[in-house]
């Protein structure tokens, strides 16, 4: 009896451990704050570009007055930087894929990709890329669950892309030169969490680089993007000149942490009303020590701009010309791919200054 009772409270106490266990393993703010529904309404599976007006467009296309052009998006090729496991194989079937056809003798060359699409080189955030896990269920934008009867292996339902697609974003575009901020070509991938950290960028910081620059304040409807210097480990016009040796090394530096935008800086722009964020690095904001940046937990902005605000993010861009050129403010025109139940999407935006 002893030892059944010594086996049943042990059986008991490790219940009881294992749920509060449970119980800790959630965060329940997604709940509790009342992330759903969203300011767009509760079938909204767009987000922060809903706020895009027909004056706001007409006036973006106002900065437009040199009659350059920048292409954003960096290359898709399988030894270029990705975060894990991710990858770009691409193959083409057959040299030609198919024909010959008629007395011409048409041949033609398809291409094979195995690839995660929507999360690989410049890549777009999408509404079902970030989630929490909360006491009801893994919660995504707009209060919708993974447990969701429309989402599966085959589709993540109504927050697949290309709702956000159909929408997509002209604006005006936003360049925020941290370099120049800081007086140094690149900056570092943060130490620790605190603001103070020159490779974190606070809401003071982007407050700092507007009145600098001479532009005018971030506004509703504006799309945002940082320069860091860290993409240029990942430099679109050098890449291919590396050795097989160096293109490891700067994979491994590249992917090592990053510096970008604090939870400071993230939260002052979702004020702002914003509808798009991004930078030259992989995930826009800083991660650093625990893979955090300016507070302890990692991928703070993911979760607030997206999961929370619909405030989507684009990755991985090329912002060398623009920086360059000290184009600050341009006209921004991009779309995701309408990709049916994609996490994201591919793509090479465009800057028009």
């Amino acid at each position: 009896m002893r030892v059944l009772g010594f086996l049943g409270a042990t059986l008991a106490l490790s219940v009881g451990v294992a749920a509060v266990a449970q119980a800790q393993d959630v965060n329940d703010q997604p709940l509790t704050e009342k992330w759903a529904p969203s300011e767009f309404g509760a079938d909204d599976k767009v987000g922060a570009p809903n706020r895009t007006t027909a004056a706001m467009v007409l006036k973006a296309a106002g900065l437009v007055k040199q009659g350059k052009v920048a292409t954003l998006g960096k290359v898709y090729q399988q030894d270029a930087p990705a975060f894990g496991s991710r990858g770009w194989r691409m193959t083409i079937p057959g040299l030609p894929t198919g024909g010959p056809f008629g007395a011409q003798k048409l041949v033609y060359n398809d291409e094979y990709l195995s690839t995660e699409i929507g999360q690989i080189g410049t890549q777009f955030d999408g509404p079902a890329h970030i989630g929490v896990i909360t006491s009801k269920g893994m919660f995504f934008y707009n209060g919708r669950y993974l447990k969701d009867p429309d989402i599966g292996t085959y589709g993540m339902g109504s927050l697949g892309v290309e709702f956000v697609a159909k929408k997509g974003f002209v604006c005006r575009g936003v360049l925020l030169d941290a370099t120049k901020l800081r007086g140094m070509d690149q900056l570092p991938i943060p130490k620790a969490n605190d603001p103070k950290d020159p490779g974190i960028v606070t809401a003071d910081d982007v407050k700092a680089m507007v009145k600098a620059q001479g532009i005018d304040e971030i506004g509703e409807g504006d799309c945002v993007f940082l320069h860091t210097g860290h993409g240029n480990i990942w430099h679109p016009s050098k890449w291919d000149t590396y050795s097989a040796a160096e293109k490891t090394a700067k994979i491994a530096e590249f992917n090592s942490g990053e510096p970008g935008f604090g939870i400071s800086a993230c939260e002052y722009l979702a004020s702002r009303k914003i509808i798009l964020w991004g930078s030259d690095v992989w995930a826009s904001e800083a991660v650093g020590k625990g893979a955090a940046g300016e507070g302890t937990q990692p991928f703070e902005c993911h979760i607030k701009m997206m999961t929370r605000s619909g405030i989507w993010n684009l990755e991985n861009m090329d912002l060398t010309q623009l920086v360059a050129d000290q184009a600050y403010e341009f006209l921004f025109a991009w779309s995701p791919l309408k990709i049916k139940g994609g996490t994201g999407s591919p793509g090479n935006p465009i800057a028009m200054y």
